[in-house]
């Protein structure tokens, strides 16, 4: 059977495009992280979407499981196979076309393997703005963006991929096409389709094309390093700049000083914009369709009554572009530096934006006190109430042994998430690797309501087995 579905395979996307031998397929079993490797009995690289229509066909025929694929940059397993070697992988970095820019519709409509950075280039050449933006923007695919639902750091003004999002070109699990490629701000006609694919993880359907959002390019934007006593602080620092800046306020990163003091052990080049240590930073930019000029005297006044009212200790403000970008480089190496200094157990949580102060007091004591010693490493963006809070292993303890610990100290995590009404993924997802907290902190009629829709669209069960339920 493997070999007359193989054949199938390839007389659709011809043999080079069929990849069998494990030197061939290693790139493509890995997860980012290089922490699990899967196998596969195939990697499939169609080059349009007629060919991944007609493979998942195949696939459904023959009862062949198959596991989407954008850049593999998740990091919750969600783009790699299992370990049983049933699986086949369906790449998609062969639809990378930029198909269609609407600059008066402003819309751009992609192929769902379009490098990210890509399609801010492309809207960049039209005068346009797309605001998607990552860490792993130069490898990431729209594709991907959307089965995850990104964030990134300008959520806070333009929202996730799937605000970002007006239409969607999907595969589903029989094989059929569904063309939502449709750029309407309003279509009340029914189910929002496009809202069941956003977000699956390849569960339900394979996404092949986008009609995504754009935006006026800013004519400025400027940036600050605000330094502040605690996280409350910087929480009272964000409303007064809603208050003050308004929907120019576009980026609002968090970092503690242990983030910064690791960034300088490894990444010494990179600026210290400080004499002294504080114990919170804020990350701060503001983007102006008006003038730098305006955009900066906005962000002056907000810091200065900031510092006024005892909410901010101290502030950088960036006066060039090099500038600006050296302080992002500062929060963009948080999570290299996390990676040179070794292994730890990482989160990604989102919380009301209320209650991170609370949260964060509470669920740091925990910690320190089922694991004495452990490293807090607490980033991410604020504006928007996600956070990444990761947990490194105390000094000289080896970092395979702390693994060991890593069921404890997510349950630690992940009930104090619950217990302030949060969420334990905001923008990795589920994946196989948080598979099975899920029925700790949804409740059973969500679950049965996922389940569900997955039966509906897939009843064979044959899209990414194994992630989210």
């Amino acid at each position: 059977m493997t070999d007359e579905f193989l054949r199938r395979c390839s007389d659709i996307a011809g043999t080079t495009h069929v990849l069998t031998t494990l030197d061939d397929m290693a790139p493509y079993l890995t997860d980012w992280r290089r922490r699990f490797t899967g196998k596969a009995r195939a990697v499939l690289l169609p080059g349009d979407s007629f060919e991944v229509a007609r493979l998942v066909k195949a696939c459904a025929d023959y009862r062949v499981p198959l596991v989407p694929q954008g850049g593999r940059t998740g990091l919750v397993l969600g783009s790699v196979p299992d370990a049983s070697g049933e699986a086949v992988v369906l790449s998609l970095k062969r639809l990378n076309r930029i198909r269609a820019l609407d600059t008066v519709n402003r819309t751009i409509t992609v192929d769902a393997g379009a490098i990210l950075y890509h399609v801010q280039q492309a809207a960049r050449e039209a005068g346009l703005l797309f605001p998607l933006s990552l860490a792993a923007e130069g490898s990431c695919t729209i594709g991907g963006n959307l089965a995850t639902n990104a964030g990134g750091t300008a959520v806070l003004r333009y929202g996730n991929t799937r605000e970002l999002c007006l239409g969607i070109e999907a595969v589903t699990p029989h094989g059929d096409i569904w063309d939502g490629l449709r750029g309407l701000r309003k279509d009340n006609t029914g189910y929002d389709l496009r809202d069941l694919f956003i977000g699956a993880e390849g569960t339900l359907g394979v996404i092949t094309g986008a009609v995504m959002k754009l935006y006026p390019q800013p004519k400025a934007a400027i940036t600050a390093l605000v330094a502040v006593g605690s996280p409350q602080r910087a929480l009272e620092l964000l409303t007064l700049m809603q208050d003050d800046c308004g929907p120019s306020l576009t980026g609002f990163e968090l970092m503690s000083d242990f983030c910064l003091r690791l960034v300088a052990s490894h990444f010494p080049q990179l600026p210290r914009p400080f004499a002294t240590h504080h114990p919170q930073y804020v990350l701060v930019e503001l983007s102006s369709n008006e003038s730098e000029q305006h955009a900066a005297r906005l962000l002056e006044t907000a810091i200065a009554s900031a510092i006024a009212a005892g909410i901010a200790d101290d502030a950088v403000m960036a006066t060039s572009i090099a500038q600006s970008q050296a302080l992002w480089q500062l929060r963009e190496h948080v999570p290299l530096a996390q990676a040179v200094a070794g292994k730890n157990i990482k989160h990604d949580i989102s919380l009301p934006i209320s209650r991170i102060g609370d949260f964060l007091a509470a669920t740091d004591a925990k910690l320190h006190k089922a694991f004495p010693g452990v490293q807090l490493v607490t980033f991410g963006h604020l504006g928007d109430g996600n956070l990444h809070y990761n947990v490194a292993p105390p000094i000289g303890v080896p970092h395979e042994d702390f693994l060991a610990n890593q069921h404890a100290i997510n349950r630690i995590v992940h009930d104090s998430v619950d217990a302030f009404d949060g969420s334990i993924s905001a923008e990795h997802g589920i994946g196989a690797l948080k598979r099975d907290e899920l029925p700790r902190y949804k409740t059973e009629v969500e679950l049965n309501m996922m389940r569900a829709i997955k039966a509906a669209l897939d009843p064979l069960g044959i899209m990414n087995p194994g992630k989210i339920l």
